[in-house]
């Protein structure tokens, strides 16, 4: 029987200055937590993918960083063998072996504590989840604290799993370990760092 032959999509037109840019992108959102930011830099990803995700993917993954892939990526034929030839990255399939973990169906979203939480001494050594969500619109609105928000920041979104921000209470009792995590709608992207805590919520 011949084998499957996988067409791979491309990835960015301009590689140095788009991954540039996204990377600028992500550092914005990690300094202002609950902000919405957009993905400028076009790439085509797998079709389970959403751009931003496949923007982050490329900018962020290399051959020194391990991703672990949620059941809905890892069963899509294409998405393994698009990191593996765009990045390089070694797909992991244990969670905790991951440096970023990229989470098509957060409805199904693992234990937290099953990701790397970083060590004492190393607190940098934990995962970073990017996660796809279904709006960073519309939805429920989160009302959010830590550093680089003032007083508080108001996030109205359509999130899985919904107790997400109680399972996210982790980081508190960890800190300085525990997990990032970057929420994807379309080529938005809003950071959730380990200092971000829910405040408050509502309708």
């Amino acid at each position: 029987m011949a084998a499957m032959t996988i067409e791979l999509q491309p990835g960015f037109a301009d590689k140095v200055l788009s991954a540039q840019s996204t990377f600028r992108t992500v550092m914005e959102a990690m300094a202002r937590p609950g902000q919405a930011m957009p993905v400028l830099d076009v790439v085509d990803g797998p079709s389970s993918m959403m751009a931003g995700v496949a923007a982050l993917a490329l900018t962020l993954l290399d051959q020194d960083t391990p991703v672990w892939l949620d059941h809905a990526f890892a069963s899509a034929p294409d998405v393994g063998a698009w990191l593996k030839f765009h990045t390089g990255a070694p797909i992991v399939a244990r969670p905790d072996a991951a440096t970023f973990a990229l989470i098509a169906k957060p409805a199904s979203l693992p234990d937290l504590a099953s990701f790397a939480l970083g060590t004492p001494e190393y607190p940098d050594r934990s995962t970073t989840l990017i996660m796809q969500v279904s709006s960073l619109t519309a939805g429920q609105t989160f009302h959010l604290r830590g550093p680089g928000i003032d007083g508080t920041t108001a996030l109205t979104a359509t999130i899985e799993p919904c107790d997400l921000f109680a399972r996210l209470s982790i980081n508190e009792a960890l800190f300085p370990r525990g997990v990032d995590m970057i929420l994807v709608d379309g080529r938005s992207l809003v950071a959730i760092p380990r200092t971000t805590r829910l405040a408050s919520s509502g309708v």
